[in-house]
């Protein structure tokens, strides 16, 4: 049966936590995810939300997801793509679904003329990695990213 690309909806709030939880215990970081139905309906389904997801189903069942939000290039003067989560449940890998949510995100890119679609990838998920090259993705090795979040952003902000 054919894969369908939807954009998810408040309804798909169990879902997509179900596929947060799973990424992260295939990323080895359950103990990470603090997300919540409300901050799921707050941040994606708001008034003003500025994440967005997808839905990938197969004979109208949930097999794979992507959230993704709009950056801004300074240099291109154009916003950019950015993919947070992308996961497809293991029985339905290989089936294309990661190929259809990954073409689904470069034609919203392209339709909102965006001058690049990003995403990251743990250094050690190499399966992932073969993926992406095989698409023509490049990896963007010369950046090193930083994050700062709970106390010591808490800290900082009022210092």
């Amino acid at each position: 049966m054919p894969l369908t690309i939807r954009p998810a909806t408040i309804d798909d709030t169990d879902t997509i936590l179900r596929f947060v939880r799973d990424l992260a215990v295939y990323e080895n970081a359950e103990h990470e995810v603090l997300s919540t139905p409300a901050h799921v309906h707050k941040t994606m389904f708001s008034e003003g939300a500025t994440a967005h997801g997808l839905i990938c189903e197969q004979d109208g069942q949930a097999v794979g997801f992507a959230v993704y939000f709009f950056n801004y290039s300074t240099w291109q003067g154009r916003n950019g793509l950015y993919l947070e989560d992308l996961y497809v449940d293991p029985s339905h890998r290989g089936s294309g679904a990661g190929k259809a949510l990954l073409r689904h995100l470069a034609r919203i890119a392209i339709d909102k003329d965006c001058g690049r679609f990003e995403w990251s990838v743990l250094d050690w998920n190499t399966p992932s990695i073969q993926f992406y090259d095989s698409l023509g993705a490049k990896p963007q090795s010369e950046w090193i990213r930083y994050r700062m979040t709970g106390e010591a952003l808490e800290a900082f902000a009022k210092a």
